[in-house]
């Protein structure tokens, strides 16, 4: 028996209404999708259980499985990035809800174990975390799940590992690596995204700015171009080599971090790892240094570290944690470290989560339909999925493109 839903409070769901509509007329993706849908009711029966962050396009994803018959519950994948109004106005929709902005490590677990009451078939993951929790706190519920669909590169990383380990139970489909996926939100999303809160949450000039963008991955190059774009001088710091050389021949500086420390204006931790900001280079920042991350997890940054060395810590303006140091140096901390583009804004642009929320539908749709054949391991999203979703997006955007002949398609399979 599943428990009503946990969120903030009902009367806030008119506001919450107001920002799932606004993205869903700005998703025509979805529209498509939703109406097929409700058509075909292609998860008739099935149950669902989504960990994304929760925000207006993470509930139309939602609403949209409910339409295709599904019975749904929803949790956020950051309590940071929940918004208490959007959980309100999906759950007056009769979806199941446990999501609260700012949960404490404790009720954060409990809200993700009791979305995973539903006993799910499909599980949408956002970090690895459901898919991590039903191996460890809900085993007897992994004989429901015919897969799972992972949103994005730390969840990639998490599940990729147990999949080597043999421990996985069931399949996962890799979204993040879908060409629709990372090519567009990761780069695109990220980019415009994070560089939006920074600027709303601080009310800094980026323009003659120093940006530190720590990764240089797709959602590292994002961030990296809309800095340049916005007339920073960018230095961008890797661990890779083929990477760094792409920064480089890309027209970024690329040094290390303890060299970048006391050069930068903006640091912006990208890289999927932990503890790629730590003591050691915030005793080399300069006054006035802000610190973001757009990693999923916050372990980017040792937050521990950055509190234990300053002699005072002050909120100096709403998202903003001042650290200051004993030779009276402040460091800034936006939105506590957590993933900053929703943290302490709206998340990746509607346009851009239709691609990817259309990638997830169609993968869900995949796993229910070959929930006999996939076997146990981490898979591609099928290219034929891929390039429907990209088809979808031009037919949106009005664009018609070319099609090989008999003649061409003959030519290019030829050895001569």
């Amino acid at each position: 028996m599943m428990r009503p839903s946990v969120i903030r409070s009902p009367s806030l769901s008119t506001e919450g209404r107001r920002k799932i509509e606004w993205v869903r007329r700005n998703m025509p993706i979805l529209g498509r999708l939703e109406a097929e849908f409700r058509s075909r009711r292609p998860f008739k029966d099935l149950r669902i259980a989504v960990s994304v962050h929760f925000e207006a396009k993470t509930a139309y994803l939602a609403e949209l499985f409910a339409a295709g018959g599904a019975l749904v519950s929803v949790t956020g994948s950051n309590s940071l990035s929940t918004k208490d109004d959007v959980a309100a106005a999906v759950a007056e929709r009769g979806i199941k809800v446990y999501a609260t902005h700012g949960a404490t490590p404790e009720e954060f677990q409990e809200q993700h174990l009791l979305a995973l009451d539903i006993e799910p078939n499909i599980i949408i993951d956002d970090g690895g975390d459901l898919v991590h929790d039903i191996h460890v706190h809900r085993p007897h519920l992994i004989a429901n799940v015919f897969g799972a669909c992972e949103e994005t590169t730390s969840g990639v990383l998490r599940d990729s590992a147990r999949a080597r380990e043999g421990a996985l139970r069931f399949p996962v489909i890799l979204v993040n690596n879908a060409q629709c996926k990372y090519l567009f939100d990761n780069r695109y999303g990220t980019g415009q995204s994070s560089w939006e809160a920074i600027m709303r949450t601080t009310n800094l000039n980026i323009a003659g700015s120093r940006a530190v963008i720590v990764g240089y991955g797709w959602c590292g190059k994002g961030c990296a171009m809309r800095a340049k774009g916005l007339g920073a001088e960018v230095i961008v710091c890797e661990v890779d080599p083929v990477k760094a050389v792409e920064a480089v021949m890309d027209g970024f500086r690329v040094m290390k971090m303890e060299e970048a420390a006391p050069l930068g204006d903006f640091f912006l931790t990208v890289s999927g790892c932990s503890d790629v900001l730590t003591e050691p280079h915030f005793a080399r920042m300069k006054d006035g240094a802000v610190i973001a991350n757009a990693g999923h997890f916050d372990a980017e940054i040792d937050l521990q570290s950055l509190a234990r060395i300053s002699v005072e810590q002050l909120d100096v303006r709403e998202n903003i944690s001042g650290f200051r140091m004993d030779d009276g140096r402040w460091i800034y901390l936006l939105g506590g470290g957590g993933l900053v583009n929703i943290t302490c804004g709206d998340g990746h642009p509607a346009e851009i989560m239709d691609t990817s929320f259309a990638l997830q539908a169609l993968s869900a749709q995949y796993v229910a339909e070959h929930r006999d054949s996939l076997t146990v391991d981490v898979h591609p999203v099928p290219a034929e999925i891929d390039q429907a979703v990209a088809r979808l997006k031009l037919e949106t955007l009005g664009v018609r493109i070319d099609t090989l002949t008999v003649a061409q398609e003959s030519y290019l399979r030829s050895s001569q």
